[in-house]
């Protein structure tokens, strides 16, 4: 949850706030963000993950809804998982970087070992050593750690079509649904003024300027080398071109030598990290065309991605496996791809999508023909801002949300196979430390 600085916190903050129309909720979060956050102006509404078990225990939930993505920072919620399953909302579709990280860390290699061998019982249990040897990296995306979640949880939810039947694939007993992800807002003509007028007077970005942007982390995954490799060449054709990239910079990436080595700074704006809500918008606001571009993947569904749909924004993205289903134009014929067409009616283009194999090239292309073609960025926007409102605005996830909730509630727990470390209820400790003075568990609550 907010003020953590992670896309799921954002998506979270709005999931709550549409969902307490119909439910009573509790919100927990891990001990540092439940602190920022009651300092932030929270109180009361999120509370320590600690208190989950006392407050369960006094008056039992109905549902647990856990919100899980590939990152540390859900770290916290895997006991949790395991000893009170329910609702799991996978934001990735693979959770093996954090889950491996976290054991790891914790130098608990052989319980790594027995959950990649649960999690992927098809595979060799000798690949679990890559990882362990420390040879990771991309090796990761191939075995993504998720099948145990799936098959103890209640239901499962994922962001999309496509990871959802990948999912089932997999595990077809596991009940699997889609929560379209709501995430943005509309920008009235008014409110998109106001925000392109101020962002571009703040950073000395002229009126008439075509002006590109990249949203979010800056790492090598969202692909800012190959946005500035492109967009150093759109120069050569459109030199009044400005390229805007707001966000921070990653610490294991040298972006600021890159851009002096391009020759690109002086057409160029890095904001850093945006902390509130409302600047976010206006970047997106001040731009012409907004890049979202992602590989490796988890199967994720870029948040913002959404907002500038949700801004009528024209997009470039990588034409992913999850997102076929997204009606998207290939800049190398210009013609739609991705949607069941036909000749009477071929989809309305949502996004320019780029092939991962001819990325420098098709890049070039789409910026170059969105930097010249007016018309094609308004027929890109419009498409877009349409878009959003069928599937991704926030009555949409809400009304996604209360469906999967209500089967939820009616599905049993299921009785999954799960490695001895994730069966354990706590109390290993305490009985390696009583058993000795021959107190068992018949005795503890005499304690």
């Amino acid at each position: 949850m907010a003020p953590a600085r992670t896309g799921v916190a954002a998506y979270s903050n709005e999931a709550v706030a549409g969902l307490r129309t119909f439910h009573e909720l509790d919100v927990f979060a891990d001990e540092p963000s439940a602190k920022a956050a009651r300092t932030d102006g929270f109180a009361g509404r999120i509370r320590s993950a600690h208190d989950f078990l006392w407050e369960h225990r006094l008056r039992p939930y109905d549902l647990t809804v856990f919100q899980l993505g590939n990152s540390s920072a859900h770290d916290f919620l895997w006991p949790y998982l395991f000893r009170f399953p329910g609702l799991a909302v996978l934001h990735d579709v693979h959770l093996q970087h954090a889950r491996a990280a976290a054991l790891l860390r914790a130098r608990r290699a052989d319980e790594y070992r027995d959950e990649f061998r649960s999690n992927h019982p098809g595979v060799s249990p000798d690949m679990a050593e890559l990882a362990l040897k420390g040879f990771d990296t991309h090796l990761y995306y191939d075995w993504p750690m998720t099948r145990l979640v799936v098959e103890a949880s209640r239901v499962t939810a994922v962001h999309s079509r496509l990871s959802a039947e990948a999912l089932r694939d997999s595990s077809p007993a596991a009940p699997i649904e889609v929560i379209r992800p709501g995430h943005g807002e509309p920008l009235s003509p008014e409110r998109g003024e106001a925000g392109r007028v101020r962002i571009r007077r703040q950073h000395g970005i002229p009126d008439e300027a075509i002006l590109f942007g990249v949203f979010g982390g800056l790492t090598p995954e969202k692909r800012v080398p190959q946005v500035l490799r492109a967009f150093a060449a759109l120069l050569r054709y459109t030199p009044g071109a400005r390229l805007l990239l707001a966000g921070a910079p990653a610490s294991h990436y040298d972006i600021a030598g890159e851009v002096q080595a391009l020759g690109i700074h002086d057409a160029l704006t890095i904001t850093g990290y945006l902390e509130r809500d409302e600047e976010f918008t206006d970047v997106i606001a001040a731009c012409d065309v907004s890049i979202n571009m992602r590989w490796p993947t988890a199967r994720e569904v870029s948040g913002p991605w959404l907002r500038a749909l949700a801004a009528g924004k024209p997009t470039i993205t990588t034409d992913l496996s999850h997102m076929a289903d997204v009606p998207a134009l290939d800049p190398r014929t210009w013609l739609v791809s991705h949607a069941s067409t036909s000749a009477d009616a071929v989809p309305e283009p949502v996004t320019i999508a780029i092939d991962i194999t001819d990325e420098d090239h098709s890049l070039r292309l789409a910026m170059r023909r969105l930097a010249a073609d007016a018309e094609l960025r308004g027929r890109l926007g419009r498409a877009a801002a349409a878009f959003w409102n069928e599937r991704h605005s926030i009555e949409a996830m809400i009304a996604d949300y209360n469906r999967v909730i209500a089967r939820a509630l009616t599905t049993p727990i299921p009785a999954a196979s799960l490695p001895g470390h994730l069966r354990d209820d706590g109390s290993s400790k305490v009985r390696s430390l009583l058993e000795p003075f021959g107190i068992g568990p018949d005795l503890w609550g005499r304690i």
